[in-house]
């Protein structure tokens, strides 16, 4: 009886310690690293080539995006394209810098992400732009990866 119940005091232990390993390990081992996601992203944009971004972002032609100009677009395909036109191809160069304050709350297959950055862009008119805005992204998880199904930029009004 006592080999019997040192050996369920064995496996007892055996599981505690494996999972005390697992927790130590936390949820970062297996939580995507969205903040390291949308940097991925921010540089695609400031190639300045919209196609380059175009693998981040959910295929589906209901999505609809708000961005500074103009008022929404629907469906990834009209978003490329307009942020190509409206503000692409007249920048030499663009920078997005994060202001620090990323947030990203996850529920299952659906993340959200807020955060405030600084974009620059010299124009090729010449004047730059520099501008501080907010950012919110949706992401969902669709076939096992992470896609933007949503996104809203805006600038604050002056006052």
């Amino acid at each position: 009886m006592k080999r019997k119940t040192a050996g369920v005091l064995t496996a007892l232990a055996a599981l505690i310690g494996a999972g005390l390993l697992v927790s130590a390990a936390g949820p970062s081992a297996t939580e995507p690293d969205f903040k390291a996601m949308q940097e991925q992203v921010d540089r695609a944009w400031c190639s300045l080539d919209a196609k380059n971004a175009a693998a981040f972002y959910d295929q589906d032609p209901g999505d609809i995006f708000f961005d500074l100009a103009p008022m929404k677009y629907e469906g990834r395909g009209q978003y490329q394209a307009g942020a190509q036109k409206l503000f692409l191809d007249g920048a030499k160069s663009v920078k997005f810098t994060p202001k620090g304050d990323d947030r990203v709350t996850r529920r299952g297959d659906v993340a959200w992400m807020t955060r405030t950055l600084r974009i620059f862009a010299q124009m090729k008119e010449g004047k730059p732009l520099d501008i501080d805005s907010r950012d919110t992204v949706l992401w969902v998880k669709r076939g096992g990866k992470w896609l933007i199904a949503h996104e809203h930029v805006s600038v604050p009004l002056p006052g």
